[in-house]
């Protein structure tokens, strides 16, 4: 299974702001893009002055923007696109939902997770079920009804026991419902654009694809 496996507070100063890709460290004084605010590598504080981005520059850090915030690679995330194309309605919009009903990000948004690479790596290890099943795929794709669970065996586990205390506090979408007591999930709806809060111009990505 191919992933990134490089810094990735690296791809945060490559798009020039935070794309919360580690937790609770994007939010403290040690998150790289407060610390170095200019592109990594050696000529990475020179391209702060460059002229004006083109308009297929434009498109193209909208797509690679998106990709590093689902941690999906590029032939992944243009067969998603391509997949977004043949459904009915805005092809940005139905783009960003396929994304948003990733298991890994489902279980992130949920809480269980302060990352949506940790959350990748709790599903992989198969410490979820889903509708009662073991289940260790990110990339399956729920749907409306879907109950997610911490698996019984896990739930021992020191993570998960404190992990129960800290979920009250965290706000989760309108198109999911949490029980922190239960440790357990449901997704009541697909998600609608203005309950995804990730800062990306999916009409740019469409345009970049569209070329």
């Amino acid at each position: 299974m191919a992933r990134y496996t490089d810094a990735v507070c690296k791809l945060c100063r490559r798009e020039g702001e935070k794309l919360f890709l580690k937790g609770e460290r994007c939010f403290g004084p040690k998150c790289a893009v407060e610390r170095r605010p200019y592109p990594p590598g050696m000529h990475g504080q020179k391209q702060r002055f460059r002229r004006k981005m083109s308009d297929y520059g434009m498109q193209l850090r909208e797509k690679q923007k998106a990709r590093r915030i689902y941690g999906v690679l590029e032939r992944q995330f243009r067969r998603y696109f391509y997949d977004a194309v043949r459904q009915p309605g805005q092809t940005g919009e139905n783009l960003l939902r396929l994304l948003e009903r990733r298991l890994d990000n489902v279980v992130y948004r949920m809480g269980f997770a302060d990352s949506r690479a940790q959350a990748r790596q709790l599903v992989t290890h198969g410490h979820f079920t889903l509708n009662g099943r073991r289940h260790n795929i990110p990339s399956y794709l729920v749907k409306p009804g879907d109950v997610i669970s911490v698996r019984e065996g896990s739930r021992k586990r020191t993570y998960f026991k404190e992990i129960g205390e800290h979920m009250e506090g965290k706000a989760v979408p309108e198109w999911l419902e949490v029980d922190p007591t239960t440790l357990t999930g449901r997704v009541i709806a697909l998600p609608e654009r203005h309950q995804i809060d990730i800062p990306v111009n999916e009409q740019l990505i469409v345009e970049y694809y569209s070329r």
